[in-house]
């Protein structure tokens, strides 16, 4: 990842609305929601929540089919895992005394592990 992707990402998340939705959505796994789901788990009024979800949309953060009448919304493990990697790509300058770094693999579910 690149500064300015990494600028972006970081600045969609730097709102605490945007914040809860991004983190509910990782909590969904890759399924995701329908977006009257996560307006309702979030108490936001719907055009709230879409000026939100456009902004982590802008970002790459979040991805969303239409599903019907239903739009599901997923989070971007991907870029996700990618800001992780950036922010911590010289972690403790390469010593390896902050032990490694995690990404994020979400479970199908119906899986266990």
């Amino acid at each position: 990842m690149e500064m300015p992707a990494a600028l972006a990402s970081l600045a969609a998340l730097g709102h605490e609305s945007r914040l809860r939705a991004f983190r509910r959505l990782v909590e969904a796994g890759p399924e995701g929601m329908p977006v009257g789901e996560l307006r309702e788990a979030l108490a936001l009024p719907a055009a709230t929540l879409s000026a939100h979800l456009n902004v982590l949309r802008s970002a790459d953060l979040v991805t969303d089919q239409r599903e019907g009448r239903v739009i599901r919304v997923r989070a971007s493990f991907d870029r996700m895992n990618a800001l992780l990697a950036y922010l911590t790509e010289n972690c403790c300058a390469g010593s390896g005394a902050c032990g490694p770094v995690s990404t994020c693999k979400p479970r199908k579910k119906g899986t266990s592990g």
